[in-house]
């Protein structure tokens, strides 16, 4: 059945992959120090929040839709944990679900008015993305939540890798990566995300519970959001109200740049991965570099501009 189909064009498969190795190349030459094991470990940590963000985006992307709301459900996650646990006195693992809960609270009110409702996902995580804006900064009185719990940053700590330190987070990331990809892959549920992106009305027609699996990304992706909040909380040691303002397009960024296909039903959520370490790697080269953070800005959005490109005219040209 062509509409099970996760196929990508091959221009697609390769041009994350393209993309990071012609990065790490010019980087390798133009720096000293980026292809050391510690500089490479610290990209993997630099990018473990976003890169997390990007598996919920990922999903809602392959099902046609997109969230502008996860960077800053994530840092709400952030706040509720972190404020549950130094403020209430809660027992750091309840606090933790508490953020997830929230997280994926969020992820569901976006499922059901996307289902239900039948509202376009782009105004549904616009509105939420300002709800979870405005009850962040009223929780946290706009201050950010210090004193935590030493167990609550342990995935930010690091264990000795070939040379490097590599922070469990970073593990983490890539093991959820691993999860996923298999679950898009080998199981019936995740073959129907990729259905449902391709053609809605004709997974109806089949027998796939469209809304149903819908649903179940937006509340995944929730969940995530609140897996991404807690990396956040490990890396920095505190609860960031602010800590979303950049996730939100970093995360698109990196599915973008990754060959999913903002049209929906095409993708490799390993390439979402590929696409986050490239961010980091733009960031982490420049920065050595010298170069002026507005300009790493500027040359992630040529890219994004590219890679959409890219998708558009592999679109026309299969048709």
């Amino acid at each position: 059945m062509d509409t099970l189909k996760s196929t990508l064009p091959p221009i697609g498969q390769l041009g994350p992959f393209i993309a990071l190795l012609f990065a790490c190349v010019f980087f390798a030459a133009t720096t000293d120090n980026f292809l050391s094991a510690q500089n490479l470990s610290l990209i993997l940590q630099q990018v473990m929040v976003v890169g997390v963000i990007a598996i919920g985006q990922t999903l809602i992307i392959l099902t046609a839709g997109i969230d502008l709301s996860c960077g800053m459900v994530m840092a709400l996650g952030s706040i509720v944990m972190t404020k549950f646990a130094v403020d209430l006195g809660w027992p750091w693992p309840l606090a933790i679900a508490a953020g997830v809960a929230a997280t994926a609270l969020f992820g569901l009110i976006n499922g059901l008015l996307v289902t239900r409702i039948r509202l376009p996902p782009f105004i549904v995580t616009l509105g939420t993305f300002n709800i979870a804006f405005a009850i962040t900064q009223l929780y946290s009185k706009s201050q950010t939540v210090t004193g935590l719990p030493d167990e609550m940053t342990v995935l930010g700590n690091t264990f000795a890798l070939g040379g490097a330190q590599v922070a469990w987070g970073s593990l983490l990331m890539v093991l959820l990566y691993l999860g996923f990809w298999w679950w898009l892959r080998d199981t019936g549920a995740g073959r129907h995300v990729y259905a449902v992106g391709n053609s809605p009305e004709a997974t109806r027609l089949v027998g796939i519970p469209t809304d149903k699996v819908l649903l179940q990304v937006y509340v995944l992706a929730g969940v995530l959001y609140g897996i991404a909040a807690l990396l956040a909380v490990s890396r920095t040691g505190v609860g960031d109200p602010n800590a979303g303002k950049t996730e939100n397009l970093d995360a698109i960024t990196a599915v973008v740049l990754g060959g999913t296909s903002l049209f929906g039903g095409r993708g490799l959520i390993l390439g979402s991965l590929v696409g986050a370490i490239v961010i980091g790697v733009l960031n982490n080269g420049l920065t050595l570099m010298g170069v002026d953070s507005v300009y790493q800005v500027l040359i992630t959005g040529i890219l994004v501009i590219l890679a959409v490109t890219v998708d558009q005219l592999s679109r026309k040209g299969g048709r």
